[in-house]
């Protein structure tokens, strides 16, 4: 088959990927000059399969509530006069309950696993490096009450099959000394081994060269103008060099949408609805100063609800989820509170281990903000819409890096027919049929198609 595949970061990639291992033609769009240069950028770093809950639980509105008068909280929600955003919203809150939560976690961990053996398997026929390291996600926790939580949070990971045990921190500083220095304030932690931490943008570029090298076309600084439709049926694509200002179409027998916060967006224009919004997030990548005294274990901030991941020689800090529409800037005081938190917290748990200086105090902070396409769910939706040949590939919130590989991986088999092996809902199918549409903006909640 000829497929296009429409995004070129992680989920694109691995898409593109996964069906030229098939032998299909494939031709990638994306209007940056390279693959992984907006939300694959520059995220947490972390391969999470056993920290992958869902942001709606029951705890979540009236902490929202009360995050909303804090310029550094970890969940913002800013109100826009925007249908979308408020839609969002009141499907989020329906999120927010046991049965929903555990339902959730569920589909996550399932296409964790099964994303993680997919990584691993690239990464096994590549050879490809990306400052990988296996040491697994320590979660530590600075207050009494909520560290009392987390034997009840590992519990419900541990019902599906997740290896995560709460720690004391005597343990926790055996597994990563790093952090001797903070220790005082740390009243416990949880810890899965099998987790990982790795850089996702390099990953992301060196597949999408070995696709290249494959034969995919890769059209990059392409715009990608409109999908039209005939027929209630995709027909093409036209897209729009941005050099030459050149447009051109593009015909295949399948097309996938992978475009992150932005698919929304682009399908809505062929009047297919998807519950995706932009959840703003931000990071800091500081160049080490210590090594030596450098973690090498990936971890969790409960308290802040940040990443931490070494990637070579600097370290790297994420979080926060800021939903205010498709704002990315990041010299904004909002912004610049947000990312300032980030660095202030590093100096806090490693002092003097990274280089956390401002521009002004001769430092090189290199800050980002990527907009993480999110569903009320958590759940992203892979799948077939309604417009036949039209595919989607997108809604993984802060998991894109976690379920990339994966993600890729069980569409390209889609497509071609096959069933993943793992107990998923896709979206537009069924038990009993690959070609069920479900209603416009509703995701499909049928049994899947073959359990894990």
């Amino acid at each position: 088959m000829q497929v296009v595949v429409l995004g070129a970061g992680i989920i694109g990639i691995s898409t593109a990927w996964h069906l030229l291992q098939r032998g299909h033609h494939v031709t990638v769009v994306d209007r940056q000059p390279d693959a992984a240069l907006e939300t694959s950028f520059a995220n947490a770093a972390q391969i999470s399969v056993s920290y992958c809950e869902p942001w709606a639980n029951r705890e979540t509105p009236l902490k929202a509530l009360k995050w909303m008068f804090s310029a550094t909280s970890p969940l913002l929600f800013r109100p826009q006069i925007d249908p979308a955003q408020w839609r969002w919203g009141l499907q989020f809150l329906g999120q927010c309950n046991d049965a929903a939560f555990e339902r959730n976690v569920a589909q996550l961990v399932a296409l964790g696993s099964y994303s993680h053996e997919a990584l691993k398997a690239i990464v096994a026929e590549t050879g490809m490096q990306y400052h990988r390291l296996e040491r697994g996600i320590a979660h530590y926790y600075t207050d009494q009450k909520s560290f009392d939580g987390a034997a009840g949070a590992a519990a419900v990971m541990q019902k599906f099959g997740v290896k995560r045990r709460v720690i004391n921190r005597e343990e926790l500083l055996k597994i990563e000394p790093a952090l001797s220095a903070f220790a005082e304030r740390i009243v416990g932690g949880t810890y899965t081994p099998s987790d990982e931490s790795g850089d996702a943008r390099v990953f992301t570029q060196h597949l999408a060269t070995l696709c290249a090298e494959r034969g995919a076309q890769m059209l990059y600084s392409h715009d990608i103008e409109r999908i039209e439709v005939a027929a209630g049926a995709a027909q093409q694509v036209r897209v729009r060099d941005r050099a030459s200002g050149l447009a051109r179409v593009l015909k295949a027998d399948a097309y996938v949408v992978a475009c992150g916060s932005y698919s929304a967006p682009l399908l809505k224009q062929v009047g297919v609805h998807v519950p995706i919004y932009p959840g703003k997030g931000y990071s800091a990548t500081l160049p080490l100063l210590r090594p030596d005294r450098a973690p090498q274990v990936s971890m969790i901030d409960d308290q802040l609800k940040i990443a931490m991941s070494r990637l070579g020689n600097e370290l790297r800090v994420a979080g926060t989820i800021e939903l205010g529409g498709f704002d990315l800037s990041l010299d904004t005081p909002l912004a610049r509170k947000r990312c300032q938190m980030l660095v202030r917290r590093i100096e806090e748990v490693f002092p003097g281990v990274a280089d956390t200086r401002t521009p002004e105090e001769g430092g090189d902070p290199q800050f980002w903000t990527g907009l993480r396409p999110a569903t009320p769910t958590n759940i992203p939706l892979i799948g077939r819409t309604k417009l036949g040949k039209l595919w989607v590939n997108a809604g993984h919130g802060t998991l894109g890096w976690t379920h990339g590989a994966g993600s890729g991986k069980a569409l390209a088999e889609l497509i071609c027919g096959e069933q993943p092996a793992m107990n998923f809902r896709f979206h537009g199918m069924n038990a009993t049929s690959q070609t069920r549409i479900p209603a416009p903006g509703v995701l499909n909640t049928e049994s899947p198609a073959r359990p894990a």
